[in-house]
């Protein structure tokens, strides 16, 4: 039986998490264009409608990025993926993959705020932000206990997370039109096959019409 939304998510309990909103992943430049482009066509403007809404409602507003050093000290380089991301230093830069700190690429994107009373949080290595940052301990020092799950990319990232924070006991909601994988039909099947199992689906416009005041 589905769950109540408005209980799921209730403000007192509840954060949203975005996933490597960053220059480098979803920007104009970024680095795998296919991805930035299916991920700017819908998820971002349904992000960018949301996270005002949820900070209104006293949801709490959290951003997990990439970064990585100019010599790559500390981070992965045992899977293919991190092949393009070992790219990121120096001469790579124009080709929208330098993820070095405080560079554009990994920055949260602007019409994403930050807001004041939002966090970020960096992570150096892995494939999700559960594993690779402060996540868990910062969401139990809020007192959540349900995330609402958002980014990219429903390839890698977005199901490595929403496994990791399933073990780790939180609820997750995961807004269908929020989140982008590429080719879109690989993502919609990730989500009726996989993640459908694991977290509460829904859309933006759902959680936004749950937290406006009545």
């Amino acid at each position: 039986m589905k769950p109540d939304l408005a209980e799921l998510v209730a403000p007192g309990h509840t954060a949203v998490v975005t996933q490597e909103c960053q220059g480098a992943v979803m920007g104009p430049n970024a680095g795998l264009a296919v991805l930035a482009a299916e991920a700017r066509r819908e998820a971002l403007p349904n992000i960018v409608a949301l996270l005002p809404a949820a900070r209104e409602a006293g949801v709490a507003v959290v951003h997990c990025l990439v970064q990585r050093r100019p010599d790559g000290r500390g981070s992965n380089h045992n899977a293919r993926i991190f092949a393009g991301a070992g790219k990121a230093s120096g001469k790579a830069s124009e080709k929208g993959l330098d993820i070095t700190p405080g560079s554009e690429g990994a920055s949260l994107l602007p019409e994403l705020g930050p807001q004041p009373s939002d966090l970020l949080l960096t992570r150096w290595h892995g494939v999700g932000p559960m594993g690779g940052t402060d996540l868990d301990s910062v969401l139990r020092n809020l007192g959540v206990t349900t995330i609402v799950v958002v980014g990219v990319s429903l390839n890698i990232a977005i199901p490595n997370l929403v496994m990791d924070a399933v073990n780790r006991a939180y609820r997750v909601v995961l807004p269908r039109d929020g989140v982008a994988g590429y080719p879109a039909e690989y993502g919609a099947a990730m989500i009726d096959n996989s993640l459908s199992l694991l977290a509460t689906v829904t859309t933006t416009e759902e959680l936004i019409a749950t937290w406006q005041p009545r």
